[in-house]
């Protein structure tokens, strides 16, 4: 079995989570979110299962910040990750 080791880095992993939760706090889909940032379900569901090397990008977090009407600062960790 091969592994994927274009795995997502620990930021793009916190806004993979930070996502996950607030879509799942707000009882929304994968199509929900998918329909937010204007991409497929199965582009969410990509990102969400960690099986490819899909992530969310910067105009997805403000389109998703815009949505839930938080800061872009929201989705990233209150540090830097050490390098």
């Amino acid at each position: 079995m091969m592994t994927n080791t274009n795995l997502p880095s620990e930021i793009e992993q916190y806004v993979i989570d930070f996502v996950k939760q607030l879509r799942k706090d707000r009882k929304l889909s994968q199509e929900d979110i998918g329909n937010i940032i204007g991409v497929s379900r199965s582009y969410i569901q990509d990102i969400e299962s960690l099986s490819r090397s899909a992530t969310y990008n910067l105009d997805h977090i403000n389109s998703l910040s815009d949505y839930f009407k938080l800061s872009p600062q929201a989705f990233l960790p209150p540090k830097a990750f050490p390098n």
